[in-house]
């Protein structure tokens, strides 16, 4: 590589989501931890360059995923005072089901290139902290494997691909497992370009079979939710993806459905006309498409749009206790995250999990009786103001 080229490719990993900017000391173990943040430097010294670059990327210059935290700082918090907050509920019911935190476990696919035992330590650790896994269709383990590790049905997310008898196989085996809820992915219709992953992998010059199969359908393989389905020229998104699947999808399945990826009052009123349970406020953590426009800042037209008719869930760059409250504030019913939880099981495995669940639990309670909340219920747009141009 000439100087001048190598020159300008290490002045953008200096500025790349691959690095961070926070101290250079590496955590030894899980309880070390001061923040999520501490796990991202022990993930990417735990990873191959790759695979850490397919963690962090977004698409092209990255500034939707950037925008999904810098969002956040327009949004400011309105304390209470003198109010008795020794008792603190932060907890939330999700159809019919009660859960001890408004937090949920984003779908990640592909996680045996982060843990030997991919997606297992996630719902081993969500079992412990009694947190729902969403788990994704890419994932290296069964969703059979997962209920039994999480102790209960965890929710399954849908790539349709480009046949829908295959969409069909995958949902039904779901549900027949008993899954309460199918998160339908959106978002992926067009492709994308991973920028910051296509840099990673010039650093990584290793043969990578755990990831890459060149023989037809090789990324499936070993992917056991496709297991006897011929994936040969099929790829997760759907071109030709339309609202008619969701109505199908919607008279077919029992289990409760999420739309994932809708980021507009537009699609968000299409939703509630096919009559769909909930909608993920997201773009695919800053991998979807380069609006530049960041989740939280999606949300409120969302939930003007439907008006309490279903329940709202958000994801996209959530590291921090005040994130959630924000997002409550102005109407999610919970939150998904996805990145943190992966830097700790990367680093650490199932204890990583758990100490990425506890420290955002732990910022939520302690934000909540700064505020002067007792109970979810009691976080809503009075509780937010927004900073001035």
């Amino acid at each position: 590589m000439p100087l001048h080229a190598r020159r300008a490719f290490l002045q953008y990993l200096a500025a790349s989501p691959l690095y961070s900017q926070a101290s250079p000391a590496i955590i030894a173990k899980p309880e070390d931890a001061i923040n999520v943040f501490d796990f991202e430097a022990a993930a990417r010294q735990a990873l191959p360059p790759a695979h850490f670059g397919y963690l962090q990327t977004g698409v092209v210059g990255d500034a939707t995923l950037h925008a999904n935290r810098t969002g956040f700082d327009r949004y400011q918090l309105r304390p209470r005072r003198l109010i008795d907050i020794s008792k603190v509920d932060t907890s939330v019911n999700l159809f019919g089901t009660r859960h001890e935190f408004p937090l949920l476990l984003s779908p990640i696919g592909n996680s045996g290139a982060f843990h030997a035992e991919g997606e297992l330590p996630v719902a081993r650790a969500a079992a412990a902290r009694q947190t729902m896994q969403i788990l994704s269709t890419n994932a290296n383990t069964s969703v059979e494997a997962i209920n039994a590790a999480a102790g209960r049905p965890v929710w399954y997310q849908l790539y349709t691909t480009g046949k829908p008898e295959i969409a069909d196989r995958l949902w039904r085996r779901a549900e027949d497992a008993g899954c309460p809820v199918v998160a339908l992915t959106v978002d992926s219709q067009a492709g994308r370009n991973t920028e910051t992953l296509s840099r990673a992998k010039l650093l990584d010059s290793r043969k990578c079979v755990v990831c890459h199969d060149p023989a037809p359908g090789g990324f499936h393989k070993r992917k056991p939710m496709f297991s006897g389905i011929n994936m040969a020229g099929i790829s997760n998104s759907n071109a030709a993806l339309t609202w008619d699947f969701v109505r199908q999808l919607r008279k077919s399945t029992k289990m409760k459905l999420l739309i994932k990826g809708i980021v507009t009052h537009e699609d968000a009123r299409l939703a509630l006309e096919c009559g769909v349970d909930g909608i993920v406020v997201s773009n695919h953590g800053g991998r979807a498409e380069e609006s530049g426009r960041g989740t939280i800042e999606c949300l409120p037209e969302i939930v003007d749009a439907v008006g309490g008719k279903m329940t709202i869930l958000i994801d996209g760059g959530f590291r921090r206790g005040t994130d959630i409250y924000k997002a409550l504030a102005l109407g999610a019913n919970a939150v998904c995250v996805g990145r943190p939880y992966v830097w700790g099981l990367a680093a650490f495995g199932q204890p990583g999990v758990e100490r990425v669940i506890d420290l955002l639990r732990t910022e939520f309670t302690l934000i909540m009786k700064q505020c002067g909340k007792r109970s979810i219920a009691e976080i809503n747009k009075a509780s937010l103001t927004t900073r001035s141009a």
